[in-house]
């Protein structure tokens, strides 16, 4: 299988290193930036000298540009790109029928919404497979995701709010590492540890949730005991709205989406 890429930024870049850990498949390779395609050659990609050449070379082709670049690009691949061939995107606000108009034929088309930890390999991607794939075209393209980490099939109408919670949430957990360590730091740690402390204990409680399936709410009062520092810290979160806060981010982040 070849599996193309146009767009060799930070996203497309995750995956296209996901696909080469996985080893199984030839990576194809565009981007108008050469230094970026310089960079991927420099890992074993093939780089192409188009978008078109890109788009006829591969079987699952990734779009990974920015999104206001999405009607033009497809503009200029759509008579390359195979029947056959399935093309995965990556852009919010760009729907199914959005996509299939564009490329103006019944095209074999993914939406995805990533998110940057993909490029570590724990990745967590909501899919939504265009009526055209067969199963076992969706279960390929399934099993390609999932070497960038946790891949899950939604239906196209909860996207936006995976962009919210998911998608840009990445960069609501680096504020809080960075405002974690801040405080760290006003309390006499070191700036470089007290940022591993604040990363090592975001990384291990998310792996405690995922792997003991329990409810957040269950971990919190575990960790909460009577007349202890955790429950002062909870009140003080609560008083400032931290809860709220949250919600009104990830609420805000999916709105855009659907504006997009």
């Amino acid at each position: 299988m070849k599996v193309g890429f146009i767009g060799l930024g930070n996203m497309g870049s995750a995956f296209m290193k996901g696909v080469i850990r996985a080893g199984k498949c030839e990576t194809i390779g565009y981007d108008v930036n050469e230094k970026a395609a310089e960079r991927a050659a420099e890992v074993g990609v093939e780089t192409v000298k188009s978008a078109c050449e890109a788009a006829e070379k591969s079987d699952v082709l990734f779009l990974t540009v920015k999104p206001q670049y999405y009607e033009s690009v497809i503009a200029e691949i759509k008579d390359s790109v195979r029947a056959e061939t399935i093309v995965v995107t990556v852009a919010p606000g760009k729907t199914l029928l959005w996509l299939s108009e564009r490329f103006n034929r019944g095209a074999k088309i993914v939406r995805t919404m990533p998110n940057t930890p993909a490029m570590i390999g724990e990745g967590m991607i909501a899919v939504c497979p265009g009526k055209e794939l067969k199963k076992a075209e969706t279960d390929a393209v399934m099993a390609l995701l999932s070497v960038c980490g946790r891949a899950e099939i939604i239906s196209e109408d909860l996207i936006d709010a995976v962009v919210g919670i998911s998608g840009s949430s990445p960069a609501y957990f680096f504020m809080m590492i960075e405002a974690m360590a801040d405080a760290g730091v006003a309390e006499g740690l070191p700036r470089d540890k007290a940022y591993i402390f604040a990363e090592q204990a975001m990384l291990g409680s998310a792996k405690l949730a995922l792997e003991t399936g329990k409810h957040p709410g269950e971990l919190k009062d575990m960790v909460t005991s009577p007349r202890g520092t955790t429950i002062e810290a909870v009140q003080c979160l609560e008083q400032s709205g931290f809860r709220a806060a949250v919600t009104a981010a990830c609420r805000a982040a999916a709105e855009k989406s659907r504006e997009m």
